[in-house]
């Protein structure tokens, strides 16, 4: 897979649809994002990506993430924003909106992943 054309590297492309919304920098946005996005929106992006995670993780891990361009830190951002989704569908499923009114009062403060 090459890193040309697009918004994110080669065979990727079907999750160019959910950049815009789920490539978030930052663990406490994605959170917000999850928060504040609707059952149908969480699946849509979890059923897109869930397939394309094994080789994102095989492709982003051929370099360190410092040396990331900005297609491979959309989608690191992207599958950063899928581990939120996952458990909100796999897990939380219809309870989802019960656990969001409680989650919406936590603050992410720090997150290994937005560590420099």
């Amino acid at each position: 897979m090459s890193a040309t054309g697009g918004l994110l590297p080669s065979g990727f492309e079907p999750l160019e649809p959910f950049v815009e919304s789920w490539a978030i920098d930052g663990a406490a946005n994605r959170a917000h994002r999850r928060l504040v996005s609707n059952e149908a929106q969480r699946i849509a992006f979890f059923n897109a990506a869930k397939d394309l995670l094994p080789a994102g993780l095989a492709y982003l891990d051929r370099k360190p993430l410092e040396q990331f361009d900005e297609k491979e830190q959309r989608l690191m951002n992207l599958f950063l924003s899928l581990g939120h989704v996952a458990q909100a569908v796999e897990i939380q499923g219809d309870d989802e909106p019960r656990h969001a009114l409680g989650r919406q009062h936590m603050k992410i403060t720090r997150a290994s992943a937005d560590l420099p």
